[in-house]
């Protein structure tokens, strides 16, 4: 993560990079001599240089050994990246649901009270919710990473063959 690339080439100090993301200049000091990142203070920080947190969690640490392999901690924490940003969509797909329906209900009663096609609208998306939440917490792990694993070696050992 080049938090400090960026920073120098706005030609912040750390002070001022802490005033415009809200964070301290401690915080900011950490960061940037390697220490680990809340999803928080990541969030701060892409707002502030307009980007990403994917984006700057995957940048390449300036600081690093250029043969430097990514640690199980380092997947680790990405792992726990996405898994929180798929869990944040999963809650936005079932809160939208839920102030949605009420809506349709209502324009549905109004405009056609004799044919309730609400119906077939919330159990086609309630069925869309539920496979959503049942893949992000793991209950439905048909196309889940061992899949995907067994495709991708199914995969190279054919190319492997040609």
């Amino acid at each position: 993560m080049s938090i400090q690339k960026r920073r120098l080439e706005k030609g912040w100090t750390q002070e001022q990079l802490a005033d415009h993301a809200g964070l301290s200049v401690r915080t900011i000091q950490r960061i940037e001599s390697g220490n680990p990142a809340t999803l928080e203070s990541l969030k701060c920080l892409a707002a502030v240089f307009e980007t990403s947190v994917t984006r700057l969690t995957q940048e390449p640490d300036p600081m690093s050994n250029l043969t430097h392999e990514p640690s199980q901690k380092d997947a680790r924490e990405r792992d726990a990246i996405q898994y929180v940003q798929n869990l944040k969509g999963f809650h936005m797909h079932w809160l939208s649901y839920v102030l949605i329906m009420p809506g349709l209900y209502v324009l549905n009663i109004m405009t056609n009270p004799d044919r309730l096609w609400v119906i077939t609208v919330a159990l086609g998306w309630g069925c869309g919710v539920l496979l959503h939440g049942l893949t992000i917490f793991g209950f439905f792990k048909f196309f889940g990473g061992d899949w995907e694993q067994r495709q991708f070696k199914k995969r190279m050992d054919e190319l492997n063959r040609r």
